[in-house]
């Protein structure tokens, strides 16, 4: 446990006043950074544990990462923004859920488990960005932790990077609130939702309220931002025909042209089982999605193994666009207009 304390101790130093909150009476304060919206009394921490009320102020994380990694897009994964284009991802510490099988507990689970013990890095927005064009990459993404809750960072960061013609993105369980979202719109360019599930006593057991991610989903497509959607098909957890079918049909009634990624679970963390998520549940899930009317389905982490599921095709005349094999793009035929070079259709996305 001194561990944890002493890890608590040098983040408590990086920070800064927050702006994701309001003061309430008796030195107390409402965080706005993600759902829970906590109301924080003077000395305690919120729900994700980095963010804390010091004498009626909302201090947040600041001027640090516990990860960061240069990947292809494709990995976070985004399939309609810049194939083939290498995003540059940090993460900081502690997250606003629990998911027993969370691949990234060293970091998210931080000052809540005493086994996450994961030191950070200390650098600049400057030295961020610096690194980001010298590695080649289009992208910079938050991420491996939940960003909402880093999001002042987040935006310290991104205002930089679009200064200098980086894309940003933001990989999240999307536990938004309408403040959050509308202090990110002018610096978040792209943005991936974990829906973890549909049914409210799955996202109980990983604390959350599915409502919220379905009201965040909504907001951020009717918002602009470049959505894509991914659930973790999890057996006997929310991999059924019937909820992979409420799941396809709540993204089509906000638009049939977002994105979903049903990707494959393996055992992590606190959850060592079931077995790992079998082909044929993602081919299965795909195709239920397909059959609920949309128009771009993916199945991920099983490179080669899911035929056609890793590729985009055109919706009209069925032209194969992009072909995958996992997170590596072998052909592009979408050009910089984002038009099928076919017949025309266009298709959803950031390509230019």
């Amino acid at each position: 446990m001194e561990e944890v304390k002493t890890l608590k101790s040098l983040l408590a130093e990086n920070t800064r006043e927050g702006e994701l909150y309001e003061p309430m009476p008796d030195n107390r304060v409402r965080c706005y950074a993600c759902g829970h919206r906590c109301k924080i009394g003077s000395g305690k921490d919120g729900i994700c544990r980095v963010r804390f009320n010091r004498d009626g102020k909302l201090y947040v994380p600041w001027g640090y990462a516990a990860g960061v990694a240069l990947d292809p897009i494709e990995k976070k994964p985004f399939f309609h923004a810049y194939p083939g284009s290498k995003a540059l991802s940090f993460g900081m510490l502690g997250c606003d859920y629990r998911c027993p099988y969370c691949q990234n507990w060293i970091t998210s689970q931080a000052l809540r488990d005493p086994e996450a013990i994961s030191f950070p890095q200390f650098f600049t927005p400057e030295q961020f960005v610096d690194t980001a064009l010298r590695s080649g990459a289009k992208v910079v993404t938050s991420t491996y932790n939940e960003p909402l809750i880093t999001s002042e960072w987040a935006v310290e960061i991104f205002k930089l990077a679009k200064q200098v013609g980086l894309v940003t993105s933001y990989v999240s369980n999307g536990n938004g609130t309408p403040e959050v979202l509308e202090y990110l719109r002018p610096w978040v360019d792209l943005y991936k939702v974990d829906l973890k599930g549909f049914r409210q006593k799955e996202y109980q057991q990983l604390g959350g309220v599915l409502q919220n991610v379905l009201d965040t989903i909504k907001r951020l497509y009717e918002m602009g931002f470049w959505l894509e959607i991914v659930t973790l098909t999890v057996p006997g957890f929310n991999d059924s025909d019937d909820e992979l079918r409420d799941i396809a049909q709540f993204i089509k009634s906000v638009s049939p042209d977002i994105p979903w990624h049903v990707t494959a679970f393996h055992q992590d963390y606190k959850m060592t089982e079931p077995d790992p998520t079998p082909v044929r549940t993602l081919l299965r899930a795909a195709e239920i999605g397909y059959g609920e009317g949309l128009r771009y389905v993916y199945a991920g982490n099983r490179p080669g193994e899911v035929g056609e599921y890793e590729n985009t095709y055109c919706p009209t005349c069925n032209e194969l666009l992009i072909e995958r094999y996992g997170f590596r793009v072998m052909k592009n035929r979408i050009g910089t207009e984002g038009n099928c070079p076919t017949c025309q259709t266009e298709i959803p996305g950031r390509w230019g």
